[in-house]
């Protein structure tokens, strides 16, 4: 960026920016399971559903940018190569193994609070000889009988307490802890194995490269703008499970500038100032020049995507307003149930409901509503087909069947 002038881009020029930063235009950046991984390394973490009506929502975030990605390569990656690790981050997340030292604050935090539920830590102790001697566990298959009083300290969960289910409360604490990891997962149950099986002792004994909280949230900021490619100075969604404010938000940017981690950006029409990382200043430049690979193609994307983690950057940046209404009374919901946005280009062109039917193999298209502004063409429809049949493999259908016409 030349001299100390800010430059100012306009809204078309931010929105290809995030786009080829997401590696959702232009050529496929991500290929295969070392492509899911590296998308996961460069967001940091990404969110995870239990819901699955066409793909869990970790698995969509993937599928929508990782050429020839399969589930096999998320299952493989988590529980079978131990590259991702299942934890806290932006609520229950998945994120890479490698950043387990970064997070030595959330274990003892887990710790320090396990320490004052009466009775717990026997409990611990008998868990961790159990799962030594007979391997990996569930609530159900772990003999911890009763109940106890416990409070849970992970993000997902409200920071829920009352009376729970021994067997789940204990498990819970280890794994918050950081002594136990989960193995693997049955549908939405979780198996859990002792961390040093799994983790190498590396990783497990690693002092914190964060030498105090301040240094913790900086990182976690930088990993945030990174994950979406370009966040403002608001507050701002895409900054949940951070402890900050607006007061500590200015001085954690203010600290990443005077670092040249962050480079900040204005946006025609727009007030706040945006920030990008420094490292990816040659991918606005070519967007700015003009050099930038922005080839149209079309992905359907995850409810708690990245991309769309502040819905109010979208509404700014795109005019498109997405809620996802899963957990809207069915005769609120002004579209379905789980309904997934379409990008194609560099904008939101609509949204689609498509459930596979396993059974029969066949992906059952309900509908698909198309901005108001946008034209249908040959083109378009074409696009659509060719991504609702990859859509169908990736949810093992052989055929597509359309409920609506085109």
């Amino acid at each position: 960026m030349p001299g100390d002038l800010m430059q100012t881009i306009s809204k078309k020029q931010a929105r290809q920016f995030i786009l080829s930063k997401q590696g959702l235009i232009g050529a496929h950046r991500f290929e295969g399971k070392d492509g899911a991984y590296e998308y996961v390394r460069q967001a940091g973490c990404i969110q995870y559903d239990p819901v699955d009506v066409c793909g869990k929502n970790a698995e969509l975030t993937l599928q929508s940018r990782v050429k020839g990605f399969s589930k096999k390569m998320l299952y493989e990656l988590l529980y079978e190569d131990r590259r991702l690790v299942d934890y806290a981050d932006k609520e229950l997340s998945i994120w890479p193994a490698e950043d387990w030292p970064y997070f030595s604050s959330y274990r003892d935090r887990s710790r320090k609070l396990g320490r004052t539920f009466k009775g717990l830590k026997p409990l611990e102790k008998k868990a961790i000889a159990y799962i030594r001697e007979n391997g990996p566990v569930s609530s159900d298959s772990l003999p911890v009988e009763g109940e106890i009083f416990w409070h849970s300290s992970m993000h997902w969960s409200g920071n829920w307490q009352g009376k729970s289910q021994a067997a789940r409360s204990v498990l819970e604490q280890l794994y918050t802890d950081g002594e136990l990891v989960i193995h693997h997962k049955q549908g939405s149950r979780k198996y859990y194995d002792l961390a040093e099986r799994h983790l190498p002792s590396s990783l497990l004994e690693a002092d914190n490269p964060c030498r105090n909280n301040e240094e913790f949230t900086a990182w976690r900021v930088l990993r945030r703008i990174g994950a979406v490619g370009l966040l403002w100075d608001k507050n701002s969604t895409a900054f949940l499970g951070i402890d900050i404010n607006a007061e500590k938000r200015k001085e954690v940017l203010a600290r990443l500038m005077s670092e040249c981690r962050i480079i900040p950006v204005e946006v025609e029409g727009i007030r706040q100032v945006f920030y990008y990382r420094a490292e990816d200043d040659d991918l606005m430049q070519s967007v700015i020049d003009g050099t930038a690979d922005l080839k149209p193609r079309m992905s359907f994307i995850a409810p708690l995507d990245p991309l769309i983690w502040d819905k109010s950057l979208i509404l700014a940046l795109w005019d498109y307003q997405y809620s996802w209404e899963i957990y809207t009374p069915a005769v609120k919901r002004r579209y379905g149930y789980y309904v997934l946005p379409v990008v194609f280009g560099d904008r939101f062109a609509g949204r689609i409901e498509a459930v596979p039917d396993r059974k029969n193999g066949v992906l059952i298209v309900r509908n698909v509503w198309w901005e108001p502004d946008v034209r249908i063409t040959k083109k378009l429809i074409s696009a659509l087909n060719r991504t609702v049949k990859d859509f169908a493999k990736f949810n093992g259908c052989r055929e597509t069947e359309y409920l609506i016409s085109l």
